[in-house]
């Protein structure tokens, strides 16, 4: 195996779906206080989602809340509650070469701008014989980091405790 050449800097998004993001708003927006910063809706992608913050800043999280606009639409982002996590790679071009050389498997659609308007790609939550390495039943989503997002990092990696 040859150096990774990318880093995992920390978590960008946690998706979150259900049959009503009128009912996720409830508890995520009304009762545990997260902004609610925009929308996004997409008919190829069959979800139509609220997004949501935590925090500020290149450490801001966002969650997203998600329902398909068909319920018996694919994919279905209302059958699994924890549909996807996002993590922040400071070079996504490179981390997609890299982790496809080495076996693993990703969703169709390649490297495309998400909602938030990061540029995304998906690793797949089942491996298959011709790439073994999957998510374990979990989507996960790799997001390209801004400057300012790998700036901090590299800010707080390097300052000692």
């Amino acid at each position: 195996m040859t150096t990774r050449p990318f880093k995992v800097l920390g978590i960008q998004q946690v998706a979150i779906g259900g049959p009503s993001k009128d009912r996720l708003r409830t508890l995520w927006v009304e009762k545990f206080g997260l902004e609610l910063t925009g929308n996004f809706r997409s008919e190829r992608e069959n979800v139509d989602e609220d997004i949501c913050a935590i925090g500020s800043g290149p450490f801001k999280v966002e969650v997203d809340l998600m329902e398909p606009i068909d319920p018996n639409g694919k994919p279905a982002v209302q059958a699994t509650p924890l549909n996807h996590i996002g993590l922040w790679i400071d070079d996504l071009a490179a981390a997609v070469g890299w982790l496809g050389a080495n076996g693993v498997r990703f969703a169709p659609g390649g490297i495309r701008k998400g909602a938030a308007g990061f540029d995304i790609c998906f690793v797949h939550p089942k491996g298959n014989g011709e790439f073994p390495v999957g998510g374990e039943g979990v989507l996960i989503e790799l997001v390209q980091a801004p400057p300012e997002v790998i700036a901090a990092f590299a800010t707080i990696a390097s300052t000692p405790p």
